[in-house]
Formats: C-alpha cells, structure tokens, sequence
C-alpha cells in the first residue's frame, strides 16, 4: 500500500444477503484530491463508499487509510482516522440547536490543526449564522444541508465524502454548496463527491471514475474523463 495516498482500495467486493453488487474495485485518492465518483443510480456508488466506510458486513479486499489497514475497519474506526461522511438526507440532529450541532462535532485534526473553527464555519454559511438558535428540525432541507457539511469540517478530517450534497435542492442553494465544495478543495481537504450534475463534478475534481454495474469502466483525470466519447453512455444522458 503507498503511504502517498489517504485512501487506497484493491479488487473491493461487496454483497447484500445473496446479491453481488460490487466486482473487485480498485480506487486510490491522494492528499488533497477530489476524486468524483459517477454513474447511474444502482450501478454501486453508494455501495462504494458504504463499503469504504465499514457499513457493509459483507466485503472482501483490501483498504487502507492513511496507510493503515482498514478493511476490516468499524465505521466509528474510520471516522476517527479522519473521514468525515456527509449522508444523503443530512444526518442533523433534529432536537439540538444549529449552534449545538456545530459545537458537538468540534475535534481538531490528525496533525492537530484547528483552521475549520466554529467561526469560520459560520462564515463560510452566512445563512447558519442567520439560525443559530433554530432546531435541526426547523432547517429547510439546503440549511439541513450545510449544516451537515459544516458539521463535518469541524471534525477537520483528512478526506470528506459527500454523498449526493445537492439531491433536491433549490438551485440557489445548489450553487451555494457548489462554492462551499470550492472551498474545501482549496483549502487542501480530500473530497469524494457523488452527484447527479456530472459536469460540474468533472469540472470540480482532479479525477473521476465511472462504475457500471459494480465495476470502473472510465478512469483518469477529470477532463479526460469528460472528453471520452463512452461517458454519456455509461451515464444515461
């Protein structure tokens, strides 16, 4: 395994009771890369990363973190080596304030850097700002949204997943948590991003690979990913 890479997957299999869904995925990311994950729904991206964060029983293959064997890792074990994960529908408390969720998650980093405090968390999201005495249940869907990532910066993780981040949102908010992601690359967090608007995932990762049917069928950079002639195929569109 090379220590160069913050996470390094080889030949991932992963199964639900009888059914194969993933078929020896090999998937590496490098400190500070955004790498985006694409294909259509049910072709195993959210297998993936369940299974590269120790949700799925049933997997085979090897995984390291941070150059740690973490195949057989449990899901609080792969947080606290520094993923964070930012679940499809949110994951905020509902009964806590904004304020709340924000100050519980606050850990800081491997090394021990503090640069995603609570103060520049809330000026990345003016509209937290706006809420902080509001329950996670009183959030809209975009605030319940940014608070989840919010949330996961102040753990100051090495790699952050972000799992479909704009899935029904309003296109203003859309493009709000487009420039968050912004953000994040810049200032040297991993990223692994799932998302439906496969151009603006291609335009905002260094690389990307396409899964069909459990499998990478496209790998490599981003634009030569956006440039193959079989994506659009792969992708339904």
């Amino acid at each position: 395994m090379n220590h160069d890479y913050l996470l390094e997957a080889r030949g991932l299999h992963a199964w639900y009771g009888s059914s194969h869904v993933l078929h020896g995925i090999d998937l590496a990311i490098a400190r500070g890369q955004t790498l985006g994950l694409l294909g259509r729904n049910g072709m195993g991206k959210s297998t993936l990363i369940r299974t590269l964060l120790g949700h799925v029983a049933q997997r085979e293959g090897h995984i390291a973190l941070f150059g740690q064997d973490a195949s057989k890792a449990r899901p609080h074990q792969v947080a606290r080596l520094g993923v964070a994960y930012v679940p499809e529908g949110r994951g905020v408390f509902p009964n806590l304030t904004v304020r709340e969720n924000l100050v519980m998650a606050a850990r800081p980093g491997r090394d021990g850097r503090n640069d995603w405090n609570y103060e520049r968390v809330l000026d990345t999201f003016p509209r937290l700002k706006e809420r902080l005495t509001n329950l996670g249940a009183q959030l809209s869907g975009g605030e319940q949204q940014m608070l989840s990532i919010g949330r996961a910066l102040m753990t100051h993780p090495e790699l952050i997943i972000l799992d479909e981040a704009t899935e029904g949102l309003a296109p203003l908010i859309v493009a709000d948590i487009w420039r968050v992601i912004g953000e994040i690359r810049v200032s040297g967090i991993a990223t692994l991003i799932v998302d439906r608007d496969y151009r603006r995932v291609l335009a905002r990762s260094d690389r990307a690979i396409v899964l069909q049917k459990g499998q990478v069928v496209i790998e490599g950079g981003s634009e030569d990913v956006a440039a193959n002639p079989a994506l659009a195929g792969y992708l339904g569109v």
